[in-house]
């Protein structure tokens, strides 16, 4: 493919996730300084994006440039609109101090100005049919949170000395879910942690097996799903409406029901997926994919919609097929068995005794 289409193609789905995260900030919760965090990865990503195409610059007009950059300056002002609408109202406001680089603009270098953000008036001629308006936004109240006295820290729950590694949070007195920093552990959630199931993240996980997929089978799917620093772990993320985010893992196995995946810097990792749009890979290694299980499928998968084989990665720009992704053949993959009996966890097995059976390394 044409360096300049591909990269068309790439900014065009960067642009459809930014969106859809953006869209998923008034669903976060903002105690635990979780929603700062999302803002900042979103914040974070449009420079990263502005960076790329600075780094297209050598392939790409001025005119396409000027186009990208005006879809940018778009973006950012939907993120600070929306920043402000579940914002509480205070004495101060959020106030850009840095005007936006026009990249098409010949005097200016983009190289130089990478983050900038815009205050000019520009003519958005492809920005808005990229960008969508933002939709009707619903403010977080503290109403809809547990009371203060019920809340628990889960994590430190979990991490309490045990005869047995098998752990069942409830996550009741819990608006999200965030499992991190645990190592030989084998949590599955309960059918109550569905309440908790406004945002999740798993984060810092060594030989562990996940299981979250109880909790979003029955309509309770989250908007979004952050999975990173993971490695020889199983992780069953469930069902997810919108995009997931797969970051630093290695040596591990994943199984996810999403509308998007992105994956970064990961490593032999084989991920078992139902995913309605091109899965995305950015320096990855080793990288094997295969439809969801059957013990996960239900009727709300369309076997028809499913793009787990169409990878994009978007490292690799030369003709072929990408050497860092392949698919599992029918022999390769765990059997429906292991699936029903190993995950769900068996009297008297450990989790290593587990991981080992799952064909996941052990240290």
């Amino acid at each position: 493919m044409d360096p300049k289409q591909r990269f068309y193609n790439h900014f065009l789905e960067s642009v459809t996730v930014l969106q859809d995260l953006i869209d998923e900030l008034p669903s976060i919760a903002s105690v635990g300084g979780e929603r700062q965090e999302a803002i900042d990865h979103i914040l974070a990503s449009i420079a990263k994006l502005q960076n790329e195409v600075s780094d297209a610059a050598d392939y790409t007009p001025s005119y396409d440039r000027k186009q990208y950059s005006e879809t940018i300056k778009t973006l950012q002002d939907k993120l600070n609109e929306t920043i402000t609408k579940i914002t509480p109202k205070s004495k101060f406001q959020f106030r850009r101090r840095t005007d936006h680089v026009d990249m098409g603009a010949p005097e200016n270098d983009p190289r130089l100005s990478p983050g900038s953000h815009s205050r000019a008036k520009h003519d958005t001629t492809i920005a808005s049919t990229i960008v969508s308006p933002p939709s009707a936004i619903k403010e977080d109240t503290l109403s809809e949170l547990p009371p203060k006295d019920t809340y628990k820290n889960y994590n430190e729950e979990m991490a309490r000395p045990s005869a047995s590694s098998l752990r069942k949070p409830s996550f009741s007195a819990a608006k999200n879910i965030g499992i991190s920093n645990h190592s030989g552990l084998h949590i599955i959630l309960p059918s109550s942690a569905s309440r908790a199931t406004s945002s999740g993240s798993l984060t810092d996980l060594k030989n562990c097996i996940i299981d979250m997929s109880i909790p979003t089978s029955s309509g309770s799917a989250f908007p979004g799903l952050a999975i990173k620093n993971v490695s020889k772990s199983l992780i069953v993320g469930g069902r997810v409406n919108g995009a997931v985010h797969i970051t630093g893992v290695s040596d591990s196995t994943i199984v996810v029901v999403a509308r998007q995946v992105r994956i970064h810097e990961c490593s032999n990792v084989d991920i078992y997926l139902h995913c309605g749009s091109h899965p995305i890979i950015e320096d990855c290694s080793g990288m094997r994919f295969a439809p969801l299980p059957k013990p996960y499928t239900t009727d709300a998968e369309e076997p028809g919609e499913n793009q787990w084989d169409q990878v994009d990665d978007f490292k690799w720009l030369k003709a072929g097929h990408s050497p860092n992704w392949t698919t599992l053949s029918e022999n390769e993959r765990l059997s429906d068995d292991l699936w029903r009996s190993v995950v769900p966890g068996q009297p008297g097995v450990s989790v290593e005794e587990s991981l080992k059976k799952l064909g996941i390394p052990w240290r």
